[in-house]
């Protein structure tokens, strides 16, 4: 009988581009795999894609109801359901996955996208952090199975808990365009999370020095603070918020900008070892990018120069390297031949091929 693999998120499956990645993977090595989210009163249909969706629908969509609801109606989804072997990814699911597991009996796998519990907004708020800190505690030692995005996460995992976690970089699948050069245009392009941490307090007044449009893909519990931020500083006709856009569309845009924003600060385990999705899916559209001289960053960097990364993301920073990618030609040049040759490193035929042998090993 084909082996059955659960995975459990807390968001809008449309736009989870690494879920579907990894999904689809799993389904095309002949896992019936079926990825279970939430229904937001927003959300568009499905796409069909080649393994099986289903949305919870829920009463309360954000703050400490959201989290209680979301977690019983989880657990009695999953009670009722066959499997041969469940996924929690990332914490906000780990508790119904965790006795799912149990009562049936199954392989549980833990896929740590972050440090949880060391997220600015996490960590900044003392009693949901001690909560959070509460669940890691108590249910990641037991999930001994799992995966993270990069090494100095997997090291902090073991430290903590002493598990030994699989490293699987977020990496977009290599196309034949990645190694053409593209038509950009001059506009500077974050996507992903509008969240705390990402710098948007000096992000966007630093686009006052800058001679470019910044285009904002994504929303996030920082949104509305970034709105007024555009309005404070008088940049409605600069700064554009485009919303989360549907994975093709995204792609689509992200191969006509000038360059990336990948930026965080430093508060926090998380955002210091962060290594996030964007700053491969500039590398694969062939467009350098501004990012923070963070542990993860810097040894890519160091590999293949793609990016400029700076220490201080304060507006002072942001705006010469902002202008240094716009208007230096020789640096943009070079960064951009090596966004082409990096991508033929990173990409997700070869990170696929760990994930493929990890499930194997726990369902073989």
């Amino acid at each position: 009988m084909q082996k059955r693999i659960y995975c459990t998120v807390t968001n809008d499956l449309t736009y989870d581009q690494r879920m579907i990645r990894i999904c689809t993977s799993l389904s095309r090595e002949g896992y019936d795999v079926v990825l279970v989210g939430r229904e937001e009163p927003s959300s568009s249909p499905l796409q069909r894609q080649p393994f099986r969706q289903h949305r919870l629908r829920l009463l309360f969509h954000k703050g400490k109801l959201f989290y209680l609801e979301y977690n019983f109606r989880l657990l009695f989804f999953l009670f009722f359901r066959r499997m041969d072997c469940i996924c929690a990814i990332d914490l906000d699911t780990i508790i119904p996955c965790y006795w799912a597991a149990l009562l049936k009996r199954i392989p549980r796998v833990y896929d740590a996208h972050e440090l949880f519990c060391e997220m600015k907004e996490v960590v900044s708020r003392p009693a949901i952090h001690k909560a959070w800190k509460w669940v890691e505690r108590s249910f990641v030692p037991s999930f001994r199975h799992g995966y993270t995005v990069n090494e100095p996460i997997a090291t902090e995992f073991s430290k903590m808990y002493g598990v030994d976690y699989a490293v699987i970089r977020n990496t977009p699948l290599l196309r034949p365009e990645a190694a053409m050069p593209g038509i950009h245009q001059r506009f500077i392009l974050y996507q992903g999370a509008v969240n705390e941490g990402r710098c948007f307090e000096t992000l966007i007044p630093a686009m006052q020095q800058v001679d470019a449009r910044l285009v904002i893909c994504g929303k996030g519990n920082f949104m509305e603070q970034a709105r007024q931020l555009v309005r404070e500083h008088a940049l409605d006709e600069k700064v554009i918020f485009k919303g989360p856009l549907p994975p093709e569309e995204l792609r689509q845009l992200t191969q006509t900008a000038w360059c990336g924003i990948t930026l965080f600060e430093n508060k926090g385990l998380s955002n210091y070892y962060s290594l996030a999705n964007r700053f491969f899916d500039y590398m694969h559209a062939g467009i350098p990018q501004l990012a923070m001289n963070y542990p993860a960053y810097k040894e890519i960097n160091n590999l293949y120069p793609i990016a400029v990364l700076i220490d201080n993301p304060d507006i002072r920073h942001i705006a010469e390297a902002l202008n240094s990618l716009l208007n230096n030609m020789d640096l943009y040049n070079t960064l951009q031949v090596n966004c082409r040759k990096a991508a033929g490193h990173f990409n997700w035929q070869e990170e696929e091929k760990k994930l493929i042998l990890l499930y194997q090993k726990i369902l073989n």
